[in-house]
């Protein structure tokens, strides 16, 4: 009676046992998964403030070499938005807001002024010397801000400092890396760390979309022939299979989708125009060994590569390496003026000088023979429109593409002011600046924003 009583009473002991562990498990499992929830959640927010940072850096930067009033207003309207956005994700970080005050006051001081400021321009004002000065120590302040942020980001992705540390221990730590020297008013005692993370999709990129394709030439093809087409392009002998993905019609470009595999077993897909049989696009996805090719290399195979596509007259602009795969960003020229709305990106490996890919978009769209206006200022007269300050080091012509689906020409001058690096547009025709971009020479590209 009594072994029944201890076996009844050691069993029960074990269930609950069972019991707490499993419990206890539960929760460890349920508490990780908040966890991951949270640093997801954290991350998001943080990589979100970096990027509307960056911008403002950006902005603050062409706010301060812009001439024209009606360009200026622009610029400041988003230097104003994106100031804003960079308040809203800083204050959706774990860190307590009294900890980040000098930060929170210099977004706001930024957003305030751009405001201002934009309300001034819109009224045909230009901004006095005063203004440009203290959008010049705004900008300082900005890139510390930008380069603050950048180290946090390695130090998270390191693992050397979490969100959890900053939920607590860090807090005042952080607090003074990131804000002690940011009150736009005081002194700056440290320098950071450079910052050269950027997300690069080619100068115009966004405006390379056309209502009406110009480029679509040839008649109607069938799938057969389009499956003729790509045989031709990369060789039959080379293709071991050719799987189709069906056709996309809801597109301003209409085509054949494809999956192949090459005599290497990788994985290619390829869109193929139903009009004329054009690529608008395909991508091999393989690993790049080590790097033998130089720049020169790559651009004289990209430029192969577009020559037996028929493609010609194109010239090379931007680029970004990336992994061993060299991304080179091609327009028209046409008559020395260079047509940035035909665009073509072309992917090379640089251990071999393979095509890894190409993107055709820009060039499908918008590519035609222009008729380029001789009712133009000249270069000189266009000069005098720039900012006093800047040092130029090239210029030339160019067509670029608005946000309302219309072409400017203009003149392209490329110049410095302090260590910045910018491009200006000036009209052609009416003497306006239209656009300024920042150069970045960074390692791995030439890439504008």
């Amino acid at each position: 009676m009594k072994n029944a009583k201890k076996i009844i009473m050691w069993s029960i002991i074990v269930v609950l046992a069972i019991i707490i562990a499993l419990l206890g498990y539960f929760l460890y499992k349920k508490n990780n998964e908040v966890e991951l929830a949270s640093r997801n959640l954290y991350n998001n927010n943080f990589y979100e403030l970096v990027n509307y940072v960056q911008n403002v850096e950006t902005y603050l930067a062409k706010s301060t070499i812009s001439t024209s009033s009606t360009h200026s207003a622009e610029t400041l309207t988003y230097l104003w938005r994106e100031a804003n956005l960079a308040q809203t994700y800083l204050a959706n970080l774990p860190i307590e807001s009294q900890e980040l005050e000098k930060t929170e006051k210099f977004l706001n001081q930024v957003s305030d002024y751009s405001y201002t400021l934009s309300r001034k321009n819109i009224k045909g004002e230009d901004l006095n010397e005063e203004e440009l000065k203290n959008l010049e120590e705004l900008h300082g302040y900005s890139m510390d801000l930008k380069n603050v942020l950048n180290q946090l980001g390695t130090d998270l992705e390191q693992g050397s400092i979490t969100w959890k540390d900053l939920r607590s221990d860090a807090n005042e730590e952080f607090a003074q890396a990131v804000s002690s020297n940011l009150d736009i008013f005081g002194s700056l005692e440290e320098d950071f760390h450079e910052y050269s993370g950027l997300i690069y999709d080619g100068a115009f990129s966004e405006h390379l979309t056309s209502t009406e394709p110009k480029g679509l030439t040839g008649d109607d093809i069938s799938e057969e022939e389009a499956k003729n087409k790509i045989n031709s392009v990369f060789g039959s002998e080379n293709i071991k299979e050719i799987s189709s993905l069906g056709v996309n019609e809801n597109s301003e470009l209409p085509s054949y989708n494809f999956s192949l595999k090459n005599q290497r077993d990788e994985n290619i897909t390829i869109a193929i125009t139903k009009k004329g049989g054009h690529i608008v696009y395909f991508n091999c996805n393989r690993d790049v060994q080590e790097e033998k090719l130089s720049y020169d290399d790559a651009n004289k195979k990209g430029l192969e590569f577009l020559n037996n596509l028929h493609v010609n007259n194109m010239k090379e602009t931007y680029y970004l390496n990336e992994n061993g795969i060299i991304t080179i960003n091609y327009a028209y020229l046409q008559d020395n003026v260079v047509m940035y709305p035909d665009l073509i990106k072309v992917k090379i490996a640089l251990d071999n000088g393979e095509i890894l890919g190409i993107e055709t978009k820009g060039y499908l769209n918008n590519h035609t023979e222009r008729k380029i206006s001789k009712n133009i200022i000249s270069i000189d007269e266009a000069k005098k429109k720039l900012n006093k300050n800047l040092n130029i080091q090239s210029e030339g012509m160019a067509i670029i593409p608005t946000e309302y689906k219309t072409e400017i020409l203009c003149y392209e001058f490329k110049g410095k002011v302090d260590d910045n690096e910018f491009l200006v547009y000036i009209n052609a025709q009416t003497g306006d600046e239209e656009d300024i971009l920042i150069v970045y020479n960074t390692p791995n590209g030439v890439l504008t924003m």
